[in-house]
């Protein structure tokens, strides 16, 4: 049931560290991480509300919304 939920969150954690790398080093390349990182962020909050019941579900769909949209 939550298969997809703990992959989303995996993977969302690793493109917004990759983005924070490319970012603090000034890479031409920042701006397109970042998108794809906005793009991972918004399925992991899509994902996760979906398990909203549960406290630590709610509260990665809300940081994943943020990131989505500071991204």
């Amino acid at each position: 049931m939550m298969v997809e939920c703990i992959r989303l969150d995996k993977d969302c954690a690793a493109i917004c560290r990759t983005a924070a790398s490319y970012m603090s080093r000034g890479s031409r390349f920042a701006t397109a991480v970042c998108q794809l990182c906005a793009q991972i962020c918004d399925a992991c909050a899509a994902e996760c509300g979906r398990h909203a019941q549960l406290e630590h579900c709610r509260r990665c769909a809300e940081a994943c919304r943020h990131m989505a949209c500071v991204a």
